[in-house]
């Protein structure tokens, strides 16, 4: 019998969108430090910053707080959607697998979080794809400013088809096969014996740590 419970998609696509929002500044400042100092590109040849730190206060000081969240809107979608789908496959596939706690292994837990990986990523490539486009735009903050998500997610579907969504889908998959295959079964084992050594009680805290 496969396992209807619906809580695994639903706690793991909240818990993924908080994470992103949480998290998402840090990805601003990870793109403006990459995009400066090319030499083929005059508008960012400047070296504006010389580290995060300093990108997120310049950032804040000079554009405002809201600059530092620009383009949160395709990775939130993301998040919903891929988020969403390896959580929830993650955990339904374990409780299929894994009948007691004793039964639990690493082996099992990776091979439950590619699978994940691999569902979860495969189905939720275009908003990956959006989320890059918008990306690519986001250093240059007009350009995203006339175009905005939606823009940019029918530009893509208008020049490159169903297919253009799926863009680079295999090297996706591969990624979020790996990262999933070790991300949410070293989180769970880590867990787990924190519980059983009496280190942490199952709560917030260790789940946290």
């Amino acid at each position: 019998m496969i396992n209807r419970d619906w809580r695994p998609f639903a706690y793991g696509g909240l818990a993924s969108i908080a994470a992103e929002f949480g998290t998402f500044p840090i990805d601003t400042t990870k793109i403006r430090l990459q995009v400066q100092g090319q030499v083929c590109d005059a508008k960012f040849r400047e070296i504006k910053y010389n580290g995060m730190t300093h990108a997120l206060i310049r950032i804040s000081k000079e554009e405002g707080v809201k600059a530092l969240y620009s383009g949160i809107k395709p990775a939130l979608l993301r998040q919903a959607t891929y988020g969403t789908i390896k959580i929830g496959i993650y955990y339904s596939l374990k409780s299929i697998i894994i009948k007691s706690p004793h039964e639990e292994t690493l082996f099992k837990n990776v091979l439950c979080g590619v699978t994940a990986g691999v569902i979860g990523s495969s189905i939720a490539n275009p908003t990956d794809v959006l989320k890059v486009s918008v990306h690519a735009l986001q250093a240059e903050k007009e350009a995203y400013a006339e175009k905005g998500m939606l823009r940019c997610f029918l530009d893509i579907y208008k020049h490159e088809g169903l297919k253009g969504l799926w863009r680079g889908v295999c090297p996706t998959a591969q990624r979020a096969a790996v990262c999933a295959g070790v991300e949410l079964p070293v989180y769970d084992i880590t867990k787990k014996n924190l519980i059983l050594s009496g280190t942490l009680e199952d709560g917030v805290f260790n789940h946290f740590v």
